[in-house]
């Protein structure tokens, strides 16, 4: 994973490390068609802008039953259930988001000691005071030039070894070769974010605006074909008003994406031309990582607000996915699979990790 600093306008260096902390490694188990590990029998609840103005307590605790694995969910719970005085229900989610390694600040964890006092205090107390220690420790890899302006996809050339990364406000992709690193401007494209990597036809980009272009610069929305006879790639228009953000290769050279912002996911064919919608807006909220199960059967999504999905790619059912593991499976950004694991980069979450 690497890390961003902005300050004053200034992008400073980020530096990539080889790490497993506290990642959600083995998040699932061997995956078959019916189901895969860990997922739920029933649909995923469909969810949109106005089910994050939900305030009501019951409308919230039923949010809750739908997104047991959402942080987000149970803190707006926790806020509902205190402003109406239902201690126990405020309790029970703030002992829940403890075991589950979400880190109070300090003055919040004071207030919620006083409330609680002589009413499981002492347990939640104990709760704020476990810390979990990292599965492995990281590495240096490699360091980005501070010209590479906010730096978000990371892909290996599996083939040459090299590594390429997209920067979102230059709009540039940086490749590491022989400790040296080189960049190419793509300032007729969008903001660039996700990149992958296809041996039969060269690398992905996508590109959109994520509100960070330049007042008043146009630019190309879409996914990009970038290979050694095309530098400057060739494109592949979205429907107006989609920008796309992450994507991944399905086992049959399938590009998919999401829009965080509009809440859908897309696809690309290998034989077309024609980016199509796959999930449709109103299924997530805010679609981020992508990737594919070993078998190439589902899809995993990550939404930031509400946890975990798994798409059967035949029928375009989505499915909640949950773990045994005491986390939270909101807030992750970056979502990759690692032989018949899922690994997971979660930086909407306290603490990020």
């Amino acid at each position: 994973m690497f890390s961003v600093t902005h300050l004053g306008g200034n992008y400073y260096m980020r530096k990539i490390v080889q790490c497993s902390i506290m990642a959600l490694a083995a998040l699932l188990g061997a995956c078959a068609h019916d189901m895969p590990a860990h997922a739920q029998s029933g649909d995923w609840r469909a969810v949109d802008a106005a089910t994050g103005q939900l305030d009501g307590l019951e409308e919230l605790e039923q949010l809750a039953l739908d997104f047991p694995d959402s942080g987000s969910v149970k803190l707006r719970l926790l806020n509902a259930a205190l402003e109406a005085e239902a201690t126990d229900v405020a309790l029970a989610q703030a002992m829940a988001l403890a075991r589950r390694g979400y880190r109070f600040s300090e003055g919040a964890q004071a207030q919620l000691l006083q409330l609680f006092a002589g009413e499981g205090a002492e347990e939640l107390e104990t709760a704020f005071v476990s810390v979990r220690g990292a599965i492995e420790g990281s590495k240096e890899y490699a360091t980005v030039p501070a010209e590479a302006q906010l730096v978000e996809g990371l892909v290996f050339n599996p083939g040459g070894g090299d590594l390429a990364v997209t920067a979102v406000v230059s709009r540039e992709v940086w490749n590491l070769r022989d400790g040296e690193w080189q960049s190419h401007s793509y300032a007729h494209l969008g903001n660039l974010s996700g990149i992958a990597f296809d041996a039969n036809r060269g690398g992905w980009l996508a590109s959109g605006d994520l509100g960070m272009l330049t007042e008043g610069s146009e630019a190309a929305s879409g996914l990009v074909l970038v290979s050694p006879g095309n530098r400057e790639g060739e494109q592949f228009a979205v429907p107006a008003g989609v920008n796309l953000s992450d994507i991944t290769l399905g086992t049959d050279g399938t590009v998919y994406a999401s829009d965080p912002l509009g809440g859908g996911v897309y696809r690309l064919r290998q034989e077309s031309d024609e980016i199509e919608p796959f999930v449709l807006p109103g299924t997530f909220r805010s679609p981020q990582g992508l990737a594919t199960s070993a078998d190439g059967l589902w899809l995993y999504v990550s939404d930031y607000r509400y946890g975990l999905a798994a798409i059967d790619l035949e029928t375009g059912a989505a499915h909640r996915l949950t773990t045994d593991l005491p986390i939270l499976l909101d807030g992750i950004d970056a979502l990759l699979r690692h032989g018949n694991e899922l690994i997971a980069v979660q930086n909407g979450a306290s603490p990020k990790q």
